[in-house]
């Protein structure tokens, strides 16, 4: 099959000055301008592309993403712990962990937190 990975999946923001602050300084994401009023928000080679106020992204799914339904999560470098001293540090309520949880490496430790709108982030640490 000719598929080697996955290249970007779509949030939903109701606030661009807010999320991209969060996703800069918490997740340590690049942030990204691209066209039709949207951003994108880069981490190593994946990238969230973003859709808020303003935007006009096209095409859509067919149900269009919202602000707080989805669920990523994002590889930590190093471990839990430290993950969960980042987000106290940045003043981000931890919902759980750290807890082991299974991921696309196998098994790995995970702390879970939410964006300002509510999705489910986690980071996960191998």
């Amino acid at each position: 099959m000719g598929v080697t990975g996955l290249d970007h999946v779509v949030i939903a923001v109701t606030d661009w000055e807010r999320s991209n602050a969060f996703y800069r300084d918490v997740v340590g994401a690049e942030l990204v301008e691209l066209n039709r009023g949207r951003w994108a928000y880069r981490v190593g080679d994946q990238q969230l592309n973003v859709h808020g106020p303003g935007s006009t992204p096209d095409p859509v799914a067919r149900d269009p993403v919202r602000p707080g339904n989805s669920d990523v999560c994002f590889v930590w470098k190093g471990t839990a712990e430290e993950a969960a001293e980042h987000l106290r540090g940045q003043g981000v309520e931890i919902v759980a962990g750290p807890v082991e949880r299974p991921g696309a490496r196998d098994g790995g430790t995970s702390v879970y937190f939410r964006d300002p709108d509510g999705s489910l982030l986690e980071f996960i640490a191998y």
